[in-house]
């Protein structure tokens, strides 16, 4: 378990870092198209430090706003109050905030900055279909994204992803409005250098490449949750019959979009469990790792 928790991370490591790589090039990609690349670098930094910086103190109101989250009042959902009080003591947490979305889907995620700061969201679908033993799985899953920092990981992740995707947008809108020429010093064209159709390029695939690289974070990041809970309860049965659960449900949940996606403990949208002839590029952009592996690794605990 320590083997795979050391792994995840290194990976995970390695993948922001390459995340903040990638988004340096297609700073350059910028500068090249407009005749200076340190230009474009600074810009492509600046940009996505403007963005961590929102993302960081406000990404859990967000959120919560767009999943439609409510306070989950502690008379009324007095059973799960007292999951997350106990859990938050056995894993050395400060109990965070609380909510519940009126979906019927069961599902459930965590967010915020830092444990401290951090609240997590229960479907009411969830509340109404898992025992206390597979409610207690998920609400420990949740706990460990919050225990082990994937909220700020999958914040950052969000953040790049937006930064590239928004020098991207804004260096092709340019590029149209100047006639296919970003630089507009004399009459020169720099569609025929060959450094300016790789940018052009990197540009281009830019904001599938960004996707790929956030899911791989968030595929990482849930591996290491299920570990984690199982780690916090001391009883894999109650987080594996949870997921199984999940597995044999096929209900959409109405209130995730694609930028809340990763957060979630199952993926939450319909169309990415489609196989067929685009089944490998569907399962390229999933933001989590197949329910099936998820269980058979808990299995062997």
């Amino acid at each position: 378990m320590n083997d795979l928790i050391a792994s995840n991370k290194r990976r995970t490591v390695f993948l922001m870092f390459g995340f903040v790589v990638f988004l340096v090039l297609v700073g350059l990609a910028v500068g090249t198209l407009i005749g200076n690349g340190v230009t474009g670098s600074v810009i492509a930094l600046i940009i996505s430090a403007v963005m961590a910086m929102t993302s960081y103190w406000k990404s859990d109101k967000i959120a919560l706003a767009v999943s439609r989250a409510v306070p989950a009042d502690v008379n009324e959902y007095r059973r799960l109050h007292n999951l997350v009080e106990g859990l938050c003591i056995a894993g050395g947490l400060p109990k965070p905030q609380v909510y519940v979305i009126h979906d019927d889907a069961p599902n459930a995620f965590a967010t915020g900055r830092n444990p401290k700061n951090a609240a997590i969201a229960i479907t009411t679908g969830l509340l109404n279909q898992m025992n206390r033993v597979e409610l207690e799985g998920v609400v420990a899953h949740e706990l460990s994204h919050i225990k082990n920092y994937d909220i700020l990981v999958s914040t950052l992740a969000v953040t790049l992803v937006g930064s590239i995707a928004l020098i991207t947008d804004m260096t092709l809108r340019m590029m149209w409005w100047n006639g296919g020429r970003v630089s507009r010093s004399g009459d020169r064209d720099d569609r025929g250098n060959p450094l300016a159709i790789i940018g052009f390029v990197l540009l281009l695939v830019s904001p599938f490449v960004a996707r790929a690289m956030q899911a791989a974070v968030s595929r990482r990041r849930e591996t290491l949750a299920d570990v984690s809970a199982v780690r916090m309860t001391r009883y894999p049965p109650g987080l594996i019959s949870a997921l199984e659960k999940l597995q044999a449900d096929n209900t959409e949940t109405h209130s995730a979009s694609m930028a809340t996606a990763h957060m979630w403990i199952e993926q939450p949208l319909s169309g990415v469990k489609d196989a067929g002839r685009l089944g490998m590029w569907h399962k390229l952009f999933n933001t989590h790792p197949p329910l099936s592996e998820r269980i058979a690794l808990l299995r062997e605990m």
